[in-house]
């Protein structure tokens, strides 16, 4: 991949999610649950939507051992994602167990204890961030979960400190993971996840939470999301985007109006990888701009930006449609435009 090409650099887990079967009984007695093994966590997802909408895309991601990391490494090859970021780890894959809710909102059970995911050092990521890298994004649980969520937090002020490129953070909260016995057995807390969070949050150029998120971060603040959206833009980042589901995107910009769009309505199958759509539906769209840094955003008209919110809240919608993280690819998304 050019570096002389402006590239979108996904740093975060890799995942095998165990989906549910819908078409196969759990056996006689009830015990034997059929379950699909997908490829999946916040940063593929990101990354595997960002390739099949053709962005120049690498995914930083330390792939463990086992006979399920060959599949997570082809599924981002054959989606466009530049396997130069993967680091090979000694360490086991994470492994996630999804139940769906009669909505299609998924519940986990995690296998991650002293996972590959979970190990980055200063040195790694130093040697696999491209130069050309326009767009950072961090997230989800191995951005708050150490040792490795240090390193990542100093990959990041590097890059906002240098000022070449945009900073891009989505907490993607995991409970179970953040707080609890497992969470504890991780070395996290409430208190621990939310400091290491903020330390990413203040230096980040766009922000993409969830209403889930915000409920477990600031439990009050999510009594009333439009002042929330436009608190946490005007602490700091040039765009925050807040997903609640079905309802209104909230999009807010320090010193504008807050700004509300509906997504589309689709039939929904599952919701498993739909905020990760979004966020590449939004980067592909910022990087087609020729946005790749925080003061190009920040001179970004409003009109621009709403056409990339909806473009990437369509991206999601048709995530939606089908079963687990399968995004669209750039062809679907233009059909489903017109």
């Amino acid at each position: 991949m050019s570096t002389e090409t402006p590239v979108l650099s996904v740093l975060g887990e890799l995942v095998v999610d165990l989906l549910p079967d819908p078409a196969a009984d759990a056996g006689p007695e009830g015990t034997a649950p059929r379950y699909v093994a997908r490829p999946g966590g916040n940063a593929l997802n990101v990354a595997v939507a960002a390739g099949r909408l053709g962005v120049p895309v690498r995914l930083l991601a330390r792939l463990g051992t086992g006979p399920l990391a060959p599949a997570l490494r082809r599924h981002a090859e054959l989606s466009g994602v530049d396997p130069a970021g993967f680091v090979p780890a000694a360490e086991p894959v994470s492994l996630a167990v999804v139940g769906l809710g009669p909505d299609g909102s998924p519940d986990y059970g995690f296998h991650v204890l002293g996972s590959a995911d979970w190990q980055w050092t200063d040195e790694e990521l130093a040697a696999v961030l491209p130069a050309g890298t326009a767009i950072l994004h961090v997230g989800s649980i191995s951005s708050w979960t150490p040792p490795g969520c240090d390193a990542i937090a100093r990959l990041v002020e590097r890059v906002a400190d240098g000022g070449r490129a945009l900073v891009s953070v989505d907490p993607n909260i995991r409970p179970m993971l953040a707080e609890g016995p497992v969470g504890s057995a991780l070395g996290n807390g409430r208190a621990e996840v939310r400091a290491r969070l903020e330390r990413l949050l203040a230096r980040a150029d766009v922000v993409k939470v969830s209403a889930e998120d915000l409920a477990w971060l600031e439990p009050d603040a999510a009594d009333d999301l439009d002042a929330t959206a436009q608190r946490w833009a005007d602490r700091g980042a040039a765009l925050v985007v807040l997903t609640d589901g079905g309802a209104p995107l909230r999009i807010a910009r320090p010193g504008r109006p807050l700004v509300h769009r509906q997504p589309p309505r689709v039939d929904v199958v599952d919701t498993v990888g739909a905020g990760d759509s979004l966020a590449a539906g939004l980067f592909a769209g910022l990087l087609a701009a020729g946005v790749p840094t925080r003061a190009a955003l920040q001179e970004l008209p409003e009109e621009a930006l709403l056409r990339i919110v909806d473009d990437a809240a369509l991206v999601a919608a048709l995530n939606c449609t089908r079963v687990g993280a399968d995004p669209p690819t750039r062809d679907e998304l233009a059909a489903a435009r017109r």
